[in-house]
């Protein structure tokens, strides 16, 4: 049977539930507590050595990377397609997931931690942060994450990435202007790798940001009436987080919306 490494909220394991409930394949939870390490443990790396979730192995095979073990998913179990036929939707759905992974996921993390979860790591004995920074292999991300803990909203990127979060807003509201999902007329990889970015947005309350866009507004009331919704992210949600992310989100919305406000060109 298939057995996942995950964790709760992350959103790169909610892309990677949402293939496998879609799917109805049967899966083994392996669930990681990321703000205890369990992601830094000497066994867990030697699955993963870039100490992120998820982890996915099948007969043996570990797979790594969102992204490619979505598409691994679709690959050897092709039941319920989630790959478009027409070469030309392909090729759209992967260049969504291309930018997904190269862009906005980026962005996401820095206002998740900027926002939210960096009171989460305050909470913390210094000693006991200093360890679970220390234990970040990138060193790349290690300096972005203290940087987002400590600073919070007067990190460097978090301007950066609000910006960042409008472009990727305006391109998706513009190409569901076009077709009914992010690809074609089909729900597909496309749609499932963004759905949890998408709701971040809605579990740090930030919603206004779509008041003025309609389309994207349509598409995630049909992505909530997917099963797989239900079963690989409402089954699975965090409480404490959310209302962390709603609180602090709430707070943070007046000075997002100054950023966009004066540039409104980003």
């Amino acid at each position: 049977m298939i057995q996942l490494y995950h964790a709760d909220m992350s959103t790169c394991a909610q892309k990677v539930r949402l293939v496998l409930e879609h799917k109805e394949l049967a899966w083994n939870s392996h669930l990681l507590n990321l703000r205890q390490r369990d992601q830094h443990e000497p066994q867990y790396l030697k699955l993963n050595p870039n100490g992120v979730v998820p982890t996915l192995i099948d007969g043996g095979n570990v797979i790594i990377e969102s992204t490619v073990i979505c598409e691994y998913l679709d690959d050897a179990y092709p039941e319920k397609s989630l790959v478009p036929d027409a070469p030309e939707n392909k090729a759209l759905m992967r260049q969504w997931t291309k930018w997904l992974d190269e862009f906005l996921h980026f962005h996401t993390g820095v206002l998740s931690g900027s926002i939210a979860f960096r009171f989460q790591h305050l909470a913390r004995p210094k000693d006991e942060l200093e360890a679970y920074l220390s234990g970040i292999p990138d060193l790349r991300r290690r300096k972005r994450q203290r940087q987002q803990i400590e600073l919070g909203l007067e990190a460097p990127q978090f301007r950066e990435s609000i910006l960042a979060f409008e472009i990727f807003l305006e391109k998706l509201e513009k190409q569901l202007k076009k077709t009914e999902w992010m690809a074609g007329d089909t729900y597909s990889l496309a749609d499932i790798g963004y759905t949890p970015y998408v709701t971040r947005l809605y579990e740090l309350k930030l919603e206004n940001w779509l008041s003025n866009r309609p389309e994207i507004e349509a598409w995630f009331e049909k992505i909530k009436k997917q099963t797989n919704y239900t079963n690989a992210y409402l089954n699975w949600k965090n409480q404490a987080y959310c209302d962390l992310m709603a609180e602090k989100g709430l707070e943070a919305w007046p000075r997002i919306e100054r950023i966009l406000i004066e540039n409104p060109d980003n």
